[in-house]
């Protein structure tokens, strides 16, 4: 039997079927030490929407930059950049998250949103145009990632011939900080992350020669006002993470879930309804770091002052104490958005509201073009990579 002390995010069991396992933990040990993380886990729906919700004793200071250790010849390597994210708003407390999300938050407002549905909807469209005489493929890298990606370069301001370039430096990206790597395979990976950094640094700097209508000039404009220049390129690095990785990941999840449930195309009027099932049943994210700031007791455990938890919102979405018959999909459930797949907080993801608006349009493009879509007969087994905190498929391959 499997118990608390195997708990390891990124076991390929427990990335493709944890959910028994999440169970038990949060049944008979919902608080406990992973020796694999070194961190703590909470795992009830209650207590990490509590630690999410208090920045005071849980803190996102430098969460993100240790969620996993590197090699001593790496960091060298690294040299400052080693603690890439400093600065990153999921990465930092108030006052300075103050500042950076309010910075952020500009180019993100819900008009300028609305104003993408119509671009993604185009981009999914051309996709299909050219993928469909073929009569099947890989829907993670053949679909999923390919509009979401263009647009998510078109809003930051990436140049159409650079996309396929970010594209590969953010899976690196990826790779080097929160999936398992033996050394020599980290150095190949900090040196293309390096690249990135370089490349973003320089689109920064054409952007304060001669701005656009675009993410980059807005963000640019603040430096020596808002934002210092190291913020803004962390900010600008990361941000094109979300839509080359989490968004393409949450829609092959999606579809994924949506075809052995049997539920294609998805009735237009309930898209939004699977949007928030899908993500609360498969979600892209498995959860977030946290520091203590103080020590913290919680159901008999004292999780000491400094030490490193997990916010496992993988398990807390499916928590029969919140949601009834959690692990069973169900297309009209009431609360499905009662997940935190997209935090809870001061930390909600500021790319939220396009994010949610991708998936949407997405199942509603894929429904109309692809109403036969299914899953190919004879294929590899689906598996999921591996990573610390996302959840996605490596591949999934259909016919339409």
């Amino acid at each position: 039997m499997i118990t608390a002390e195997d708990f390891d995010v990124s076991a390929a069991w427990h990335v493709a079927a944890p959910y028994d396992f999440l169970r038990r933990l949060r049944d008979e040990r919902p608080v406990f030490h992973s020796e694999h993380l070194g961190a703590y886990v909470i795992s009830r729906h209650e207590d990490v929407r509590a630690a999410y919700g208090d920045p005071g004793r849980f803190s996102s200071e430098g969460s993100l930059t240790i969620s996993r250790s590197l090699a001593d010849e790496t960091r060298r390597m690294l040299g400052e950049h080693g603690s890439f994210l400093s600065s990153f708003v999921a990465n930092v407390d108030p006052p300075a998250h103050t500042r950076l999300r309010r910075s952020v938050s500009r180019a993100f407002t819900p008009r300028a949103v609305a104003a993408l549905e119509q671009r993604f909807r185009d981009l999914n469209e051309a996709l299909l145009d050219r993928v469909i005489p073929s009569g099947g493929g890989d829907l993670v890298a053949e679909i999923a990632h390919v509009p979401s990606a263009k647009l998510t370069a078109r809003f930051i301001g990436v140049p159409e011939e650079d996309e396929a370039f970010v594209k590969e430096h953010v899976k690196d990206w990826f790779q080097l900080f929160l999936s398992p790597q033996p050394p020599e395979r980290q150095l190949v990976l900090a040196t293309s992350f390096l690249t990135y950094l370089d490349y973003v640094d320089r689109l920064v700097a054409s952007r304060a020669a001669e701005p656009r209508d675009d993410f980059v000039s807005l963000m640019t404009s603040l430096i020596g006002t808002e934002l210092s220049h190291r913020e803004v390129v962390e900010l600008i690095s990361t941000i094109l993470l979300g839509g080359n990785d989490t968004v393409p990941n949450q829609l092959g999840n999606s579809v994924f879930r949506l075809l052995r449930e049997e539920i294609w195309p998805v009735p237009p009027e309930l898209v939004q309804n699977a949007v928030e099932e899908c993500m609360r049943i498969d979600g892209a994210s498995l959860g977030s770091f946290r520091y203590a700031t103080v020590d913290v007791e919680m159901h008999g455990v004292t999780i000491p002052k400094g030490s490193l938890c997990l916010l496992s919102t993988d398990s807390a979405a499916h928590d029969e104490r919140v949601f009834d018959e959690p692990d069973e999909f169900r297309i009209d459930r009431g609360n499905a958005d009662a997940h935190m797949t997209l935090g809870y907080g001061i930390h909600f993801c500021v790319g939220a509201a396009l994010g949610r608006l991708q998936l949407r349009t997405a199942l509603k493009v894929l429904g109309r073009r692809l109403p036969g879509l299914r899953l190919a007969s004879g294929g590899p087994p689906v598996t999921y990579r591996t990573s610390l905190v996302g959840r996605g498929l490596t591949a999934l391959n259909v016919e339409w």
